[in-house]
């Protein structure tokens, strides 16, 4: 299990199809920009601009792939994301029910995230145990996807207009073969896949060396992810059978910790004056 989850979690799930998992996460296969003009990009980024800030709610099928090549070690898990917006408050759940070890049988395991703009809690149903962690001053508080963000690379959701002060930008072409996080039977045309390299001052020039995201040219919004860290290891982020903007009961943004379960609360860290 990767051991940093929770933080990076804290990252995933920014922020929204594969049969080829382990045959197509070498890095330089997926790199091959195109000789465009620069506007090309800025077009591409500021119609995703657009429609993430006109989402109020989304749901989708994730599949969280992590994968260390040093270690030959492959955990992928299963579950469902919830989003919801009003206002300027944000919400973000993210249920998973299932985990695959290296060539091990899918088993059950369930764990839950759920970010409120100040709150990360995590509950662990396997050892039955709930962390809270606070991330966010109260009268601060940020958007889910962006909470969400810090730590996984999950792009494309919001703050549109910084991946260029974080990132140099390159539109790849689209290959016509399965990748990490398009299925065989789609169609590579109906997606856009962006190279974001990471810049030398960039705020995640400490996690990532690059970034690879794709977008569902119907929504135009993220459709999968690959990233890979600086310690080289790789992350896919999948999101199938998106619902954008349909009705979504808000009860399911409540924490429920079941009875019996250990509960640890982590304040804030106070910055240094």
């Amino acid at each position: 299990m990767d051991k940093n989850l929770i933080t990076k979690i804290a990252f995933i799930l920014l922020s929204t199809a594969s049969a080829c998992w382990a045959g197509c996460c070498n890095k330089k296969a997926l790199v091959k920009p195109i000789e465009e003009k620069a506007d090309a990009v800025d077009v591409v980024l500021k119609q995703l601009s657009l429609k993430t800030k006109q989402l109020k709610s989304y749901q989708a099928q994730v599949e969280y792939k992590f994968i260390q090549p040093v270690f030959e070690s492959t955990t992928l898990r299963k579950g469902v994301l919830y989003y919801a917006k009003s206002d300027k408050k944000s919400k973000l759940r993210i249920n998973f029910g299932t985990l695959k070890q290296d060539d091990e049988e899918e088993q059950k395991f369930r764990e839950e995230f759920i970010f409120d703009g100040l709150w990360l809690t995590h509950i662990n149903f396997q050892i039955k145990q709930a962390r809270i962690h606070q991330l966010a001053e109260p009268n601060k508080p940020v958007g889910a996807f962006e909470l969400a963000g810090r730590n996984l690379p999950i792009v494309g959701f919001t703050k549109i207009e910084d991946l260029k002060k974080q990132f140099d930008i390159k539109l790849v072409e689209q290959e016509k073969r399965p990748t990490p996080v398009i299925p065989a039977e789609a169609k590579i045309h109906d997606f856009i896949q962006l190279h974001l390299k990471v810049k030398p001052d960039s705020e995640y020039k400490d996690k990532y060396t690059s970034i690879d995201f794709w977008i569902d040219k119907k929504l135009y919004l993220p459709a999968g992810i690959v990233a890979v860290s600086t310690e080289e290891d790789i992350y896919q982020i999948k999101l199938l059978e998106p619902k954008v903007n349909k009705k979504l009961d808000m009860s399911i943004f409540d924490v429920e910790i079941p009875k019996g379960f250990g509960q640890e609360i982590i304040p804030l860290k106070k910055k240094v004056q």
